[in-house]
């Protein structure tokens, strides 16, 4: 093989080899990649309804009527068994209303799309669980005399606990005042029973889900404000916060007219 290029000519010889290389080009360009696309997903007043429900209901202790809104947030991403090739990959890779992510960070638990469904109500569910044993627990009411129904459960993942504990310490905290001041207020991040919050990815694409739906404030995990504040949108104000304690005193603040943590 050699000894016949050699006898070509500079330019035929480089179209012979770069037939091969051509072909492994069209051949990447069409093979599935490990990576999904995600957007902007929807976002749920945790204060309102959804789907003619509301999204909190509380017996045994007595309720405040909330004003504003605290509003979850998510992504919506191409499915685990979406074919995600190059073309696409290059397209959305420069569109900022987008974000190309490794399929195992949106994914973790791998399996078919049946399966991650199913993984991500139950990690809703406990997420909710979790959300209602922390709020219980700051305001020091005891877990079997208050009863808290979560009425969001066909929304997967636990991104939405601090939004969920923070929509019961306002319903509950009677005496206390209300925590939106009337705003609109938005945020993502897990939580933990004793009121940690945790990451969650994807926040970039979460702040212009609330700010398409109206949201002034965003409450985001400390650890990934570097991130939310990447591509924030105007006018949206970053608040970052690592436990339940932070954020409920962050939006107190912001209602004394009283400055808060930023990014």
């Amino acid at each position: 093989m050699l000894s016949r290029l050699s006898r070509l000519s500079r330019p035929a010889a480089l179209a012979v080899c770069a037939v091969p290389v051509l072909g492994l080009f069209a051949a990447a360009a069409f093979a599935p990649l490990p990576f999904v696309i995600a957007r902007p997903g929807l976002t749920a007043d945790v204060l309102g309804t959804h789907e003619g429900k509301p999204v909190i209901v509380v017996t045994g202790a007595p309720t405040r009527e909330t004003k504003g809104q605290l509003r979850m947030t998510t992504i919506q991403a191409t499915g685990p068994s979406t074919a995600v090739r190059l073309p696409q990959l290059l397209d959305d890779w420069f569109d900022s209303s987008r974000s190309v992510m490794p399929k195992d960070a949106v994914y973790p638990s791998g399996g078919s799309d049946e399966e991650i469904e199913k993984h991500n109500l139950e990690q809703m569910a406990a997420s909710q669980e979790d959300a209602t044993k922390a709020a219980l627990g700051f305001l020091k009411k005891d877990p079997k005399d208050v009863k808290v129904d979560l009425n969001l459960a066909d929304v997967g993942g636990p991104s939405a606990g601090l939004l969920f504990s923070l929509g019961i310490v306002d319903k509950l905290d009677v005496g206390g005042g209300g925590l939106t001041g009337g705003r609109t207020v938005a945020g993502t991040g897990t939580i933990t029973a004793d009121g940690k919050v945790g990451a969650v990815g994807g926040v970039a694409l979460k702040t212009q889900a609330a700010h398409r739906d109206g949201a002034s404030v965003f409450l985001v995990p400390e650890a990934e404000c570097s991130d939310a504040a990447s591509e924030l949108p105007e006018g949206l104000q970053l608040i970052p916060v690592s436990s339940l304690s932070d954020a409920v005193n962050a939006l107190r603040a912001l209602n004394r007219g009283e400055p808060a943590p930023s990014c």
